[in-house]
C-alpha cells in the first residue's frame, strides 16, 4: 500500500525487486565489464584505454606519456571506475608474459613474472604498440558505431574495427555473474592462416581448421601435453589443456641438475621456487640439495641441484605432480555475440570475426565511396568553371556580394551550392594549363575509384579478397614462430614410464632402514666365501629382510602387527652398496612398535590370487589378493592377531598349492593350501602347526614339485633336501623333523623352497652379504645338520636369507672358504 503522506513512495514485493535488480546488475557485469566482444576480443576497459590513447595521439612514433595521464583520460571520459583497476589493466597489456602480442608499449617498471608489482602510475610511461594501431585502423571512417559516454559529453566506440582476430590471438579471461570466460592466446600466423582457409572453404570443419590452428600459443612458451583437450575446446567451446614447464637435465661431476627454462602460462616463478623449497623442507620430494634462480635479462633459468644417488627423472616427475610446473588451463570460449553471452566453437569465433570484418570493410567502402562521389561532384563543377572561365570571371566581378556571385553561378550554369562555393574558393593558380590537367586527371582517377567501390559493395568475393589481402599483410608484419610446443601422448605420464625395468635387491634393517640396489651389485661366490659388505649398519642394527624384485612392481609390506602398506619398488631410494638406507617411516606411515616382517612384490591385483599368512604361533590364513588393491597411506588390517602373536610370513599363491612351514627347533609341516578356506582381512585364521614348548615358526613357503627345501641356520650352516622327502600331512599336526639342531649349527633361521639354478643370498646381523649358486649347496636328507655355507664370527650370526635369479658369473667368481678375502 502506498504511503498516503508521500505519493513518491511505492510498495513493491521484495522478491520481485531483488530478482529484477540482480538481473539488471548481472547483465551490466556481463555486457559492460567482464566478457569480451567476439568481434574485437576486448572488454570495455581495454577498449577504452586504447581509444583514449588514440585520441591523445599516443601512436608508436610519438614520445611516451605518463601512465597517470592515460588513466586520468580514461576514467575522466569513458570508464567511471577506480584508477587502480584501469592502471592494472593497462599494465597487463604491456607485459610480455601476459599478452602474446602486447597492446601497450610500456616504459619503466611494469612488473615481472615473479609477481613483482608495477611501479606507481606516476613513474611509468606508455604509448600504443604498433599492433594495437591495427585494432583502431579506419575507426574514423564510420566503420563502427559510436555511443555516448557515461555523462553524455563524449562518444566512444561500441567495438573497434580490429583488423586482426584479437580474441583468439591474445585470448581473454573474466568472471561474470554465473559465468566465466577463459580463452587462451594463439599464434598470429596460425590464426590468420586458419581464417584465410575458412574464407576459401566456408564449409571447413574443426579438423580442417586445426591443420592451421594447432592450439594455444602462450607468451611464456612451455609445453602442451596432448591434443585431446584442444580438440574438445575447439569443437564444443569447453576443454582443458595440460601445460608443462620446459626442462633439461644436465650432468656435471657425476651429479645431475634440472634446469627450468620455460614455465606454464600465468605461473609465478618466485612462488614456484618457494613451493619447491617447501616440498623439500617437508620431505614430500627427496633428493634436492640446492635450488636457485639464475634468471636474467637473457632468459629464464631455475637450477635444481640433485643428490648423486637419485634418478633425476623421478624427481622431475614429482615436481610435475606436486608443483605448478605442470598446470591445467581450463578453456571456456565464452564471448558476447550481439551483446549476448555465448559459448563458441573455434569455427564460430572465426565466423563472427569474418562477419565483423565484412561489416567494417563494407562501411569503410561506403564511407570512401561517399567521399569520392562528393569529390567527383566538386571536380565536375570545377571542370564547368574552366570551360566557361571568362564568363564566370565576369559574373563574379559584376556581383555585389559573395551570395550574389554564388546564386548567379548556380542559376547560370546549373551548379549546386557546393560546386558554386568550390568555384568561389578556387585560387587563381588553378587557372593555369597545368592545373587544369591535374583537375582532369584527378576526376578520371576518382571515377575509377567510384567504380571500384561500387564493385566491392556489389560483389562479396571482392570484399573477401580485400579481407584476405589485409590479413596477409598483418601476418607478414606481425606473425612469428610458435612458442609453445604441443607434444603427443604424455598427458598421464607415470613414474614407471621414466624408470627402466630391472631386477633390484631391497634390504630392510631391524631398525627400519630400507634401500634399493641393482641386483648386479652382488656378484656370486663359491660356498664358504666371506661375502661382501652390503650395508653400513649402526650399532646393534642388522639387516632383517633381503629380497629380489622388479623396479616396476608394487610392494606390499606386512608388519608384525598384522597391518599392510604399499609402495612402488622404484619409490625406495637407490643408494650405494655400503649406505645405511632411508628410514622406512619416511616412506610408509607405520606406527610406533611396528616392524616389517614380510614384503610381497605384486604385478597386478587380479582375481584368483591369494595371500597366505603365517604367524609365529603357527596360525595360518588365506585372503584374496584383490582385498589389498586399495591400501591407504595409513595402511589397513591384514590379519587379526592374538596378544602374544606376530605375523612372520606372507606368500602369494593361487589357492590350490601346498604350504611348508618350518620352526626354530627344526620341525616342519607340509599341507594342502585347500585345507585353509578363504577369509576376510579382519579374520584371525586357523592352526597351521602344533608347536612344542618354546618353539616358534620362523619361516614358510609355497611347495613346488621337483624343487628342494633349503634350510639355513644361525651359525651359517645349511643344506638342500628334496621336497618329496617331506610327506603331505594334515594341517594342524606337529610335523616332522627337517634338521638336526646342535650347538655347532644353531637354530633354524630360514626355510626356502628353491631350485638348483637359483642363487642364494645370505646376510648377517653385522651387514655382510654373500651370494652363491645353490648348486654349490649339498643335497642331504632331513635328519642331517648341513654343511658350512658362510664363515661367521663368534659375535655374528645369520639374520636372513633370500633367493635370487642365477648369476651369469656364478661359476667363475669366488674362492676358498678359509682364505677368500671380502670382494666387491
Amino acid at each position: 500500500m502506498a504511503d498516503q503522506a508521500n505519493p513518491n513512495i511505492k510498495d513493491k514485493d521484495i522478491v520481485t525487486e531483488m530478482r529484477t535488480s540482480f538481473m539488471d546488475y548481472a547483465m551490466s557485469i556481463i555486457v559492460s565489464r567482464a566478457l569480451p566482444d567476439v568481434r574485437d576480443g576486448l572488454k570495455p576497459v581495454h577498449r577504452r584505454i586504447l581509444y583514449a590513447m588514440s585520441e591523445l595521439g599516443m601512436s608508436p612514433d610519438k614520445p611516451y606519456k605518463k601512465s597517470a595521464r592515460i588513466v586520468g583520460e580514461v576514467i575522466g571520459k569513458y570508464h567511471p571506475h577506480g584508477d587502480s583497476a584501469v592502471y592494472e589493466t593497462m599494465v597487463g597489456m604491456a607485459q610480455d608474459f601476459t599478452y602474446r602480442y602486447m597492446l601497450v608499449d610500456g616504459h619503466g617498471n611494469f612488473g615481472s613474472i615473479d609477481g613483482d608489482m608495477a611501479a606507481a602510475m606516476r613513474y611509468t610511461e606508455a604509448r600504443m604498440s604498433k599492433i594495437s594501431m591495427e585494432l583502431l585502423r579506419d575507426i574514423n571512417k564510420e566503420t563502427v558505431n559510436f555511443r555516448p559516454n557515461y555523462d553524455g559529453e563524449e562518444t566512444e566506440p561500441e567495438v573497434l574495427p580490429s583488423r586482426y582476430p584479437n580474441l583468439l590471438v591474445n585470448g581473454s579471461y573474466g568472471i561474470a555473474v554465473g559465468m566465466a570466460t577463459s580463452i587462451p592466446p594463439h599464434n598470429m600466423t596460425e590464426v590468420i592462416d586458419g581464417l584465410l582457409y575458412l574464407i576459401d572453404h566456408p564449409d571447413a570443419t574443426t579438423s580442417d581448421l586445426m591443420q592451421y590452428i594447432k592450439g594455444p600459443d602462450f607468451p611464456t612458451a612451455g609445453l602442451i601435453l596432448g591434443r585431446s583437450g584442444i580438440r574438445s575446446a575447439y569443437q564444443t567451446g569447453r576443454g582443458s589443456v595440460v601445460m608443462r614447464a620446459r626442462t633439461e637435465i644436465e650432468e656435471s661431476g657425476g651429479k645431475a641438475r634440472i634446469i627450468v627454462t620455460e614455465l606454464p602460462y600465468k605461473v609465478n616463478k618466485a612462488k614456484l621456487v618457494e613451493k619447491i623449497a617447501e616440498l623439500v623442507r617437508d620431505k614430500y620430494i627427496d633428493g634436492i640439495t640446492d635450488l636457485r634462480d639464475e634468471s636474467d635479462r637473457n632468459g629464464m633459468r631455475v637450477v635444481i641441484e640433485l643428490r648423486r644417488d637419485v634418478n633425476p627423472n623421478i624427481v622431475l616427475n614429482h615436481l610435475f605432480k606436486h608443483t605448478p610446473m605442470q598446470s591445467t588451463f581450463g578453456i571456456i570460449m565464452l564471448a558476447l555475440v550481439n551483446n549476448e553471452p555465448k559459448i563458441l566453437t573455434l569455427k564460430d569465433m572465426l565466423h563472427y570475426y569474418l562477419e565483423h570484418q565484412k561489416e567494417v570493410i563494407r562501411r569503410r567502402t561506403e564511407y570512401d565511396l561517399k567521399k569520392a562521389e562528393a569529390r567527383a561532384h566538386i571536380l565536375e563543377g570545377l571542370r564547368i568553371a574552366l570551360d566557361h572561365l571568362d564568363e564566370i570571371i565576369a559574373l563574379i566581378r559584376a556581383s555585389h556580394t559573395t551570395e550574389d556571385a554564388r546564386d548567379g553561378l548556380m542559376a547560370r550554369f546549373g551548379l549546386t551550392y557546393e560546386q558554386a562555393q568550390a568555384i568561389l574558393d578556387m585560387r587563381l593558380q588553378r587557372l593555369t594549363g597545368l592545373e587544369r590537367e591535374k583537375i582532369e586527371a584527378e576526376y578520371q582517377e576518382i571515377l575509377v575509384k567510384i567504380a571500384e567501390y561500387k564493385a566491392i559493395l556489389s560483389d562479396e568475393r571482392l570484399l573477401l579478397g580485400i579481407i584476405s589481402s589485409e590479413l596477409t599483410e598483418i601476418k607478414e608484419r606481425f606473425g612469428d614462430e610458435r612458442r609453445t610446443e604441443i607434444t603427443i601422448g604424455e598427458e598421464n605420464i607415470q613414474d614407471e614410464d621414466l624408470i627402466p625395468q630391472e631386477d633390484v635387491v631391497v634390504t630392510i634393517t631391524h631398525s627400519g632402514y630400507v634401500k634399493r640396489l641393482p641386483l648386479t651389485t652382488y656378484r656370486a661366490q663359491r660356498r664358504g666365501g666371506r661375502g661382501v659388505i652390503g650395508m653400513e649398519t649402526k650399532d646393534q642394527d642388522f639387516v632383517e629382510h633381503l629380497f629380489v624384485t622388479n623396479s616396476h612392481q608394487t610392494l606390499l609390506f606386512f608388519t608384525n602387527k598384522g597391518k599392510a602398506y604399499r609402495l612402488k619398488a622404484y619409490e625406495i631410494p637407490e643408494l650405494s652398496r655400503t649406505a645405511r638406507g632411508t628410514p622406512i617411516i619416511n616412506l610408509i606411515q607405520i606406527e610406533q612398535g611396528e616392524t616389517i616382517n614380510a614384503v610381497i612384490p605384486v604385478d597386478t591385483f587380479e582375481s584368483g590370487q591369494f595371500l597366505f599368512f603365517a604367524t609365529r604361533r603357527g596360525i595360518v590364513k588365506k585372503t584374496p589378493l584383490a582385498d589389498f588393491s586399495n591400501i591407504r597411506k595409513v595402511g589397513l588390517i591384514a590379519i587379526l592377531l592374538r596378544e602374544d602373536d606376530d605375523l612372520i610370513g606372507v606368500k602369494l599363491t593361487d589357492g590350490n598349492g601346498q604350504i611348508i612351514m618350518g620352526t626354530r627347533n627344526g620341525m616342519s609341516i607340509r599341507f594342502a593350501e585347500e585345507e585353509v578356506r578363504p577369509m576376510g582381512r579382519s579374520s584371525t585364521g586357523v592352526k597351521g602347526i602344533t608347536l612344542s614348548d618354546e618353539d616358534v615358526v620362523i619361516d614358510m613357503d609355497v611347495v613346488k614339485e621337483h624343487n628342494d627345501v633349503l634350510i639355513v641356520t644361525s651359525k651359517g650352516y645349511g643344506k638342500r633336501t628334496p621336497v618329496d622327502d617331506y610327506r603331505l600331512q594334515t594341517r594342524g599336526g606337529k610335523g616332522i623333523k627337517t634338521l638336526n639342531i646342535t650347538a655347532k649349527n644353531g637354530p633354524v633361521v630360514g626355510l626356502k623352497v628353491v631350485q638348483e639354478e637359483q642363487d642364494l643370498m645370505i646376510i648377517t646381523a653385522s651387514g655382510t652379504v654373500i651370494r652363491m649358486a645353490l648348486a654349490g649347496v649339498n643335497s642331504m636328507g632331513r635328519n642331517t645338520q648341513g654343511v658350512k655355507l658362510i664363515n661367521i664370527r663368534d659375535d655374528d650370526e645369520v639374520a636372513t636369507v633370500a633367493v635370487a635369479h642365477k648369476s651369469e658369473d656364478s661359476a667363475e667368481e669366488g674362492g676358498d672358504a678359509d682364505h677368500d678375502e671380502p670382494s666387491e
